[in-house]
């Protein structure tokens, strides 16, 4: 089998199975597992697919430019923002990420709402800008464009003064195995960090982010109160036995 063909078995593999063991597809086809892995590092690195440990997993959708994520998923990310919406309670203090789906939670959130809402994200901060009772925290700091939010040393330190009900957190990645994952070294911090800072912790998963990764982790499913997604799939009913909570939009 010449190697395009056989990146080209791995692709359709990943895509029909949802993941690539190393070990496996060396034996079944007869070459070495280095040469499997380097077929890998070099799908990982045209972005078709994360490596992990001993193979590979789907890629997230939403690790594209913000501009282009806002057109995917989208009534999916809406239904999940539906779900979301109601989590705010009327007087209650809800920190909200950055992303194209944090920002339909905006949108979806009720006009008379009385709250407090902690956002590092820019866009959200506008769009709430036409809820009148609800009193807006813009955490500032380095601006990271691929989520539109801030991040950094200054953002990190604005946090420690938040003390919320409820994080509604964005991620670009939700996989069983591997986890709440986001495309960014920084960002993840910065999630953790405000993460730390309320009661609560939602995960935003519309179903183009359930059984993808990205290459660095945020949060174990045991630091979340649950996922909420638009997905029925494998991944959900696997994250469902696992002894996450699954919110269905």
């Amino acid at each position: 089998m010449l190697v395009g063909e056989r990146r080209d078995l791995l692709l359709a593999r990943l895509a029909a199975d949802g993941k690539v063991l190393a070990k496996d597809v060396a034996a079944e086809l007869g070459v070495s597992e280095d040469s499997i892995r380097r077929d890998l590092r070099d799908l990982a690195a045209a972005g078709l697919c994360q490596r992990v440990y001993g193979g590979a997993l789907p890629v997230s959708p939403a690790v594209a430019d913000y501009a282009s994520r806002t057109s995917i998923a989208v009534e999916g990310k809406d239904r999940v923002a539906a779900v979301a919406a109601g989590l705010v309670r009327r007087g209650s203090t809800v920190i909200l990420d950055g992303g194209t789906t944090t920002l339909a939670v905006a949108k979806a959130l009720p006009r008379d709402l009385e709250a407090t809402v902690v956002t590092h994200s820019p866009t959200v901060a506008v769009a709430l800008l036409e809820h009148a009772r609800v009193e807006v925290f813009l955490l500032g700091g380095r601006l990271f464009r691929h989520s539109a939010v801030t991040c950094g040393a200054a953002a990190a330190e604005a946090a420690q003064a938040i003390s919320a009900d409820v994080f509604l957190l964005g991620v670009t990645g939700v996989h069983p195995e591997a986890g709440l994952t986001t495309g960014d070294a920084d960002e993840a911090a910065m999630k953790r960090t405000l993460a730390r800072r309320a009661a609560d912790t939602y995960v935003l998963a519309s179903a183009e982010k359930l059984g993808a990764a990205s290459r660095f982790p945020v949060l174990p499913f045991v630091d979340v109160a649950g996922v909420i997604t638009d997905a029925d799939d494998a991944n959900v009913q696997k994250l469902a036995e696992s002894g996450v909570k699954v919110l269905k939009a």
